[in-house]
């Protein structure tokens, strides 16, 4: 949630800072609102100042043993108006939270200022795409490796598969290999966390309400629960309504979970394969920071994710993402493109981002500075490393032969049990 301080002190700059993002600030309704909440606060905070007076003037009268029957009558009036401003007050902010819910956080001025994915800003690469000496093929279009998107629809419906056999072990590996990586040589602590959240928890993170289509809900009884679709909904989360010291700070967990997603503004997109689904798994990284150290964090993590594609010889591309393509919530984001020779193009794989205090003031996360006795927001950081099925289907498309079979990476062997190759028709069914 943007800073309510920023946003008295010049809405309509903000409000300007936001349509580079391609949003539309409520500006008029915004200052209708909190003109309105200014007058009821002066209006309460009034009939306060005069409730005190009344009640020394009472004491005294009482003590001088003269009538109060006169200033108790208006103390019973004012209690009754004091009631009704509150209430009224109460109503105002109430309207003003939820105004303010639905608007994204402000991008950071090293951000490029663009419309859509097209105004991204390529980085820097990293490794060359693999000459074949055939034509490669898209991972849906490799046989009898084990990948069945037959049994997925039929078991749950379309945008599900199952993996059998040697591919389902290696996508273990994959995952296993990230957190190994992530925790042993880039000082993150694996966490277990649950892949069910509460509407609070989404909230603090960003996704609820603005995007609720775009999640699963379900039920127990009268108690509600919406399926994760990412692990930075529940590792994030662990700060809410915390006070750390800044000596706690910088926190780096990471968690590999399933992730589940409607799609629902994806129809068409991506409907053969594995790119888009409704269930799959990522190892995610979350950073917990003091403000001032957050742009060099992001920097970090983002090499973080970078390390495991590097490891696993994926030649990919960091994009810088314009106003209006990034997240809700984040203020900066680094999206990494794998190659992915099948398709004859770069595809996201992994995105990292760093949200400033937006999350932490929805979450009351804080810590407190050595040097200062109030507690301020942290700034929280997120980013995948990477998508354990998109990391699938990199490896299916760049390591592929012409017999069909799938060459292991190297790092993968010992995650694989010295397996160096998937052969097809060494899987059952397609």
């Amino acid at each position: 949630m943007i800073d309510s301080k920023l946003l008295r002190q010049d809405a309509a700059a903000i409000a300007e800072r936001l349509k580079t993002r391609g949003y539309e600030f409520p500006l008029a309704e915004y200052q209708r609102l909190e003109e309105a909440r200014k007058t009821a606060q002066v209006a309460a905070e009034q009939l306060q100042a005069r409730r005190n007076t009344l009640s020394a003037q009472i004491g005294q009268a009482k003590r001088n043993g003269t009538d109060t029957s006169v200033l108790m009558t208006e103390a019973g009036a004012l209690d009754s108006q004091q009631q009704t401003s509150e209430q009224e007050y109460a109503n105002i902010q109430t309207a003003l939270d939820t105004l303010l819910a639905g608007v994204p956080n402000l991008p950071h001025e090293s951000v490029p200022v663009g419309k859509d994915e097209d105004d991204n800003v390529e980085v820097r690469r990293w490794g060359a795409p693999r000459v074949f000496d055939f034509p490669p093929k898209e991972h849906a279009d490799l046989e009898n490796i084990g990948l069945d998107f037959d049994d997925g629809a039929k078991i749950a419906g379309a945008r599900f598969t199952v993996l059998r056999d040697g591919l389902a072990r290696l996508h273990r590996a994959i995952a296993q290999f990230m957190l190994d990586t992530h925790t042993r040589e880039h000082g993150y602590t694996e966490m277990y966390v649950p892949y069910l959240a509460n509407a609070q928890t989404l909230f603090g993170t960003g996704q609820l309400p603005k995007f609720e289509e775009d999640l699963f809900k379900t039920a127990l009884g009268e108690r509600s629960f919406y399926l994760i679709p990412t692990a930075e909904v529940s590792l994030t989360n662990l700060v809410a309504d915390t006070v750390l010291d800044e000596a706690d700070l910088p926190l780096y967990i990471t968690a590999q979970t399933p992730c589940f997603r409607s799609e629902a503004g994806a129809h068409g997109k991506d409907t053969r394969g594995m790119i888009r689904q409704h269930q799959f798994e990522k190892v995610e990284m979350v950073k917990i920071v003091a403000p001032e150290t957050s742009f060099d964090e992001l920097e970090k993590l983002t090499a973080n994710a970078e390390i495991i594609l590097q490891k696993l010889n994926l030649p990919y591309r960091v994009v810088l993402l314009c106003t209006g393509d990034m997240g809700f919530s984040a203020t900066k984001t680094y999206d990494l493109e794998v190659w992915l020779p099948g398709q004859g193009k770069y595809r996201e794989i992994s995105s990292c981002s760093n949200c400033g205090d937006f999350q932490a003031r929805r979450m009351q996360a804080r810590y407190r500075p050595k040097d200062s006795k109030k507690p301020q927001p942290v700034h929280t950081l997120n980013g995948s490393g990477l998508a354990v099925g998109r990391t699938l289907v990199a490896i299916l498309e760049n390591y592929q032969n012409a017999d069909g079979s799938i060459t292991i990476p190297e790092v993968l062997i010992p995650y694989m049990g010295g397996l160096t190759e998937i052969r097809p028709g060494t899987n059952p069914r397609k």
